[in-house]
């Protein structure tokens, strides 16, 4: 996955914005206002966090060593993805429809349909 797919795979989703609120290399996903993933355009290699379940997060740690605690993120809820081809593609975007998924279900009823 390259940072192009990244994207449009994001941007493809219901309500989805993109934005640079932490600085103009730090490219950050929202639905309703609610971030689901960032990622540093200034990277050699793409790294990504997305929100996880806490149990499914240490799942994906333990099965992929390119899967970490997330980087200046609340690591029990977050982890980071370098994609260095060792996870498939179909898993980083069920990583990032997980994420999606779990922001959209933190959202008010109204907000949520």
């Amino acid at each position: 996955m390259d940072i192009e797919t990244l994207r449009e795979y994001c941007l493809a989703k219901k309500n989805v914005e993109e934005s640079f609120p932490f600085g103009e290399t730090t490219l950050v996903f929202k639905v309703k206002g609610k971030m689901f993933l960032l990622t540093s355009l200034d990277s050699a290699v793409l790294e990504f966090n997305v929100k996880c379940d806490p149990e499914k997060a240490i799942e994906w740690r333990e099965q992929y060593a390119a899967v970490q605690p997330g980087y200046h993120m609340n690591k029990k809820h977050w982890n980071t993805v370098t994609a260095d081809g060792s996870i498939p593609n179909r898993i980083m975007r069920e990583m990032i429809d997980d994420s999606y998924n779990l922001v959209v279900a933190s959202l008010p009823k109204n907000m949520r349909e």
